[in-house]
Parts: structure tokens; sequence; C-alpha cells
């Protein structure tokens, strides 16, 4: 039983599928967890807490307070004792207080006291599931590294069919199992990932760069963290925020800046993936000052910025992995290939900058991974974190392969 002795403080919030959670709680039990269980004021409306306290074993939890003797239900303590927080249900009201960091309840408070990792089973009418804004908030919390177990389509309590059902207590347990049984895959390996732009200035308003927003790189560093690496995230200007003990951000501008941060780095990792757009070209003469509208053309010399990749590629150990990626508009396979012999990496991430849902600023990618040894794997579109998962899976293969 994976969970066997694990700690996991269970957050009910108030929707009508708050019914699954003492099944929940039951195959939890089963699994050899100790549970304890948190609720929303409002949850109470939907299952008595007599019920999850007798399947649990333990007092349910629901004000910070008891009335009656002044007894504290301590978040920080509940955030320290958790192996893991599962929210679920999770309505589109609590993930939206998440995403933003409001702490009016013991279940809230509780979540940004956690130090484990929290999975979130979204349930809510489908309209409020496609909703822009909760979309948002669900991307938001993916982004700071919870993990989120989709919702499921069917039927829902308002009468419609759709998308927004709480994924069923069976798929729940099994992605927290999975989780436990991934989480020691890298114990003890360093990771170096590179992630969003690089900034060449002109002036010092005006710069060259790209539309990369890092949530590639971001998304690999969280799934490396997941698996029990030590990750150095090494991070061009990127608007992404990311709460993890396992990562070391290192903020950088420049492609000097991120070359010279990858080189002091790189020694003591056991991979490095290189998932940043790094500007190719950058201006040989920077001004001090604003450059001021002229008539006349202006015209910019550039110089080429270091190839990272390929410099690490000369660096690298047999013990070392180096994993590449190319955004590619024509040719991808022949560039990709030349870019995978030419940088010597172990493998390279392609995708495309015309396919709708991939390459900058989307939450999703469709990649294809070739590898040295000419084997080629070709997936569908996913989300990024799923994605980031695909590429940390045949990390840990060709890890294997070196470990032979």
């Amino acid at each position: 039983m994976t969970l066997s002795g694990k700690n996991i403080l269970l957050g009910i919030t108030g929707g009508i599928a708050a019914y699954k959670s003492a099944y929940l709680t039951r195959l939890l039990i089963k699994q050899g967890a100790i549970v304890k269980v948190v609720m929303t004021p409002t949850a109470k409306q939907f299952i008595t807490p007599l019920t999850l306290a007798t399947l649990s074993q333990n007092p349910i939890l629901v004000d910070f307070f008891n009335s009656e003797n002044g007894g504290w239900n301590s978040h920080v303590s509940l955030g320290l004792w958790a192996d893991a927080m599962i929210i679920a249900p999770a309505t589109a009201n609590t993930i939206a207080k998440m995403s933003n960091g409001i702490a009016d309840n013991l279940l809230t408070t509780s979540y940004l006291s956690a130090r484990c990792p929290v999975f979130v089973a979204p349930a809510m009418d489908l309209d409020m599931f496609a909703h822009p804004a909760t979309r948002r908030n669900i991307a938001a919390l993916k982004n700071i590294g919870n993990i989120i177990i989709d919702a499921d389509e069917g039927e829902l309590a308002s009468g419609l069919t759709g998308k927004g059902r709480m994924a069923e207590p069976e798929k729940i347990v099994a992605a927290v199992s999975d989780y436990f049984e991934q989480s020691n895959q890298l114990a003890g390996k360093t990771i170096m990932i590179t992630a969003g732009p690089t900034y060449e200035n002109i002036d010092p308003v005006r710069f060259i760069g790209n539309y990369s927003s890092g949530k590639m790189g971001f998304a690999l560093a969280v799934a490396a963290a997941n698996r029990g690496a030590d990750v150095i995230l090494i991070s061009g200007p990127a608007r992404l925020k990311i709460n993890n003990s396992r990562i070391q951000r290192i903020d950088v501008t420049s492609a000097e800046q991120m070359y010279e941060a990858c080189k002091s780095n790189f020694e003591k990792c056991d991979a490095a993936i290189m998932a940043a757009a790094v500007a190719d070209y950058r201006p040989v003469n920077v001004s001090e000052q604003k450059i001021k509208k002229a008539d006349n053309a202006l015209t910019i010399t550039l110089e080429a910025t270091p190839d990272i990749a390929k410099l690490l590629g000369q660096q690298k150990s047999d013990r070392q992995l180096l994993i590449g990626f190319a955004l590619e508009t024509e040719n991808g396979l022949a560039n990709a290939t030349e870019k995978l012999k030419k940088k010597n990496l172990d493998f390279i991430v392609l995708n495309s900058a015309n396919e709708l849902g991939a390459g900058f600023n989307t939450d999703t990618n469709r990649i294809t991974i070739l590898k040295k040894n000419g084997e080629k794997i070709d997936y569908q579109l996913k989300s990024k974190n799923e994605v980031a998962n695909d590429i940390i899976d045949q990390m840990i293969v060709a890890a294997n392969e070196i470990d032979k």
C-alpha cells in the first residue's frame, strides 16, 4: 500500500460532490493512510461531520477555535503534519480563494500553510468550470505547483451534461498513490532547467526578445521536484511564480547572464534541460540613453549570443544528460535532428510555433522527442504539466541507460 503511514489532510468544500468524500476517506484509510478532515462551514450542509469523523477515526475540523473550550485548531500544525493535502470537492469559490491567497476559513488557511503536495479536484457546473475566471484560477494553481485532478464529463447536479463532475474517488486515490510512487525516482539528483526568454538591450527602454512565457520550463521544474530532484531553475524575465522548497530559482535577463549561470552550475548537475528561448542575437552596441526617433532609418548591428546548449554539450561528462528544445516553423524534424547532433544532446524536444495550442504563451503543447539513438516518440496535444511529466519520464529512461 503506497499510502501506508502517510498523513493525508482532506479538505472538503460546499458542493454536492461532497457526498463522495465519504467514500474517498474510506479508500484512503484502506490504503493505510492517516486521514484528518477539514471542512468549510458550507460543506456541513452537504455531508455531516459525524459521518466523516467515523470514517476517518479523527475529529472533524471546521473552525479556528472550539467555541466550547477555546481549543485552537492550528492551521500551521496541520500544514506541517500533512504529507499530502487533497481538496475534493474543490468548488469554484474555494479555487478562486486559493489562487488569490484568500484565507477566510480553516481550509484555505491550512492550504496556505501546507508544505506538502496539494491535489485539487474541481467540482462545479459546466458553465462555471468553463468560465475564463475559473480557467485562469485553475491555471494559476497549476503554475505554483498544485496537482490538478481534472474534472470528468457527465450528468451534473443541475441536470445539464458536460464537464465539471468531480473525479471519482478511485481516480483521486490513484493520483496520490502515483505521486508517492514517483516521488523518489530522482532523489539525490540535481537537475538544472532553463526557462523563459532572454532580453538583449538596445537602449535603457528597448530590447530584443521573444514571446516565451516560461510556462514549459517552470512546469518541468515542478515535475522534476515532484520526483524528488533538487532543481536549479535559471529563468529569464518571466512573470511566473514558483513555491517549492526543492527548487532554487536564479533570475537572469540576458543570454550572457544565462550562460554564466548555467556554466557555474552545470558541473554539479546530473542533467540539464534547456527549455529557455534564448535570443540568438544581441546588439553590438547598447545605447546608454534612449534612442530618439528620427525620420531616417535606424540600423542596429547584431552579433551572435552564446550557444548555451552547444557549449554545455562540449563540457558534459558521460554521466550527465543534456536535453534540448527545438521550436521550429519549418523543416522541424530535419532542423531538430541537426541540433541534436551538433549540440551533443541526449534527446531533443521538438514542437512547432505554427501549431494551434503549441509553442509560446499557451497552457498546452504537442511535442516530438528525438533521441540520439534514432528513436522518435510522438505525443498528442496535452497540458504543459502533462508534457513536462512525459519529458521527465524520458529523462529517467535515459538516466537508467547510463547506469547500466
